[in-house]
């Protein structure tokens, strides 16, 4: 469950983003003037669907797992291209689209050398996500409901997450959120501290964002602080790899070798490959390693879904 969003991907340098007052490696909200000053700034880019959770339900069925995704796009063409990419990679998208209001959401990517990947979002027809779009139905049948923090942003997405999630804890399926992002984390600290503590099941954070939510000055600080109080919390340490908590272990996994060209979906595709494994049954050591090798995948080209079958690279790696 999450933004429904168009990525609009282009390799810019640093003059750029200064030039445009980019904080590296962020995601910010924007209105739509402001995305299209961006746009129209910005050298030749490539449009790919996109939306942090629409990536890690794309990843999922890469490695030939079942999917749906709930999101709002409006029925504009930004809109059918996304419901077309959605679907053709194998995921089950019923929402129904927005006829009038804002069109489909857009985030403008600037990907500079260092691969580092910073988002400017127009969240437009997102917005119009309501309690009506989550059905108890689709969430009974889901083993995971994931939903990303991106979705705290506004009041009507805000009370869909929480339909869902009381949905989930009535019908038995367990909850998993995603931090999103760091700057997501400080906008929305004491509310996201409550979900994690009181109704998360499963967490993802990287490592910035977890040292944000409990304002420690280290990631182990952060770690015990969270540890007494999640089932699962997998998370991400860029090239450390990633470390899998629960209150009885802590497993340290380290990262794939990739050749980094974009760092968009990272996050989103090393959730793919947890869920999957978490799913189908896997030890924890291997959900990591089948994260691991999905967020190195998405990293070695630009764009945030997968160009390699996930389900082809991990039978090569022994890890199905």
């Amino acid at each position: 469950m999450g933004n429904a969003i168009v990525d609009i991907i282009a390799r810019v340098d640093d003059a750029f983003m200064e030039e445009h007052n980019q904080v590296k490696g962020s995601m910010q909200l924007v209105d739509a003037a402001t995305s299209a000053k961006i746009y129209s700034s910005m050298p030749p880019a490539v449009e790919r669907s996109g939306g942090s959770a629409g990536n890690t339900a794309a990843g999922i069925a890469s490695f030939g797992g079942r999917a749906s995704y709930i999101g709002k796009v409006h029925g504009d063409q930004l809109g059918t291209v996304f419901q077309h990419d959605i679907r053709a990679v194998g995921v089950s998208f019923e929402t129904v689209p927005a006829t009038d209001g804002a069109p489909t959401a857009t985030s403008m990517i600037l990907v500079t050398p260092d691969a580092q990947r910073t988002m400017n979002t127009y969240l437009g027809a997102c917005t119009e996500l309501t309690v009506d779009d989550v059905s108890e139905a689709d969430v009974a049948n889901a083993e995971v409901l994931y939903v990303e923090g991106y979705l705290w942003d506004t009041p009507s997405m805000k009370a869909s997450v929480l339909k869902a999630f009381e949905l989930a804890h009535k019908t038995g399926t367990l909850v998993s959120l995603s931090l999103s992002d760091s700057f997501c984390v400080d906008r929305f600290r004491a509310e996201f501290v409550d979900l994690v503590e009181n109704q998360v099941d499963i967490l993802f954070a990287n490592e910035a964002e977890i040292i944000s939510l409990y304002q420690t000055s280290t990631f182990e600080e952060a770690v015990e602080k969270l540890r007494p109080h999640v089932k699962v919390a997998a998370l991400t340490r860029s090239e450390k790899g990633s470390v899998v908590v629960t209150q009885d272990s802590i497993i340290s996994v380290p990262a794939m070798p990739a050749n980094v060209e974009d760092t968009t979906g990272a996050g989103d595709l090393y959730a793919a490959g947890f869920l999957f494994g978490y799913t189908s049954g896997k030890s924890m050591e291997t959900c990591a390693k089948l994260a691991g090798l999905a967020a190195a995948e998405v990293i070695s080209h630009l764009g945030a879904r997968p160009e390699t079958k996930l389900s082809t690279l991990a039978q090569e790696k022994g890890l199905l």
